[in-house]
């Protein structure tokens, strides 16, 4: 597995090595020694996610705060989505800033969010699998967003407004600089 880090520090694409032949492929999507090894620091994850999106769906941007915080190891089981981190972590020199990357089933990048992020995707295929790791548990409570088209952070999500589709709840969310942090 390569791992490069993006300009946001400690949020990392993770490329497997793939071994195809003509039966398939094989891959190790995830080892605990070498994941804590390539991001160089120890993260224990203790939650698996799994998520199925029609296309145009947007899911963005959320995160938990104080000691329910979480960072995310992401991917795509099935289909294509523009995956999103931003920085909000007040004191960082991104604080602000994204990063957007396509993860699909036949890409197989994943991308590592360390905790002080807001995460999202949109799916770019008819549907889409989405799969991730948590390293810390859910608490509603704790739970936090950002509405997907703060005009602050300019992120474009590759789709056409009237391709998109919001939840209820996210579709309220508040603008980064409103938002609990």
């Amino acid at each position: 597995m390569i791992a490069k880090e993006t300009k946001l520090k400690g949020c990392f694409i993770l490329e497997p090595t793939v071994f195809k032949d003509e039966r398939g492929y094989f891959f190790e999507s995830y080892n605990n020694e070498k994941f804590n090894k390539l991001v160089g620091q120890e993260v224990n994850f203790v939650q698996d996610n799994q998520s199925f999106s029609t296309k145009g769906v947007i899911r963005a941007l959320h995160y938990q705060v104080g000691e329910y915080a979480q960072a995310k190891l992401v991917r795509v089981l099935q289909g294509k989505v523009l995956d999103v981190a931003v920085d909000i972590r007040k004191d960082s020199p991104t604080f602000g800033e994204h990063v957007a990357i396509e993860l699909s089933g036949d890409n197989k990048k994943q991308l590592y969010i360390p905790r002080g992020f807001a995460h999202g995707f949109s799916v770019l295929s008819d549907t889409s699998t989405f799969f991730y790791k948590c390293d810390n548990y859910y608490n509603k409570e704790a739970e936090g967003g950002i509405i997907f088209n703060d005009k602050s952070l300019n992120i474009d999500w590759g789709l056409a407004l009237d391709q998109i589709k919001v939840s209820d709840k996210d579709i309220i969310l508040p603008t980064l600089e409103s938002a609990r942090l």
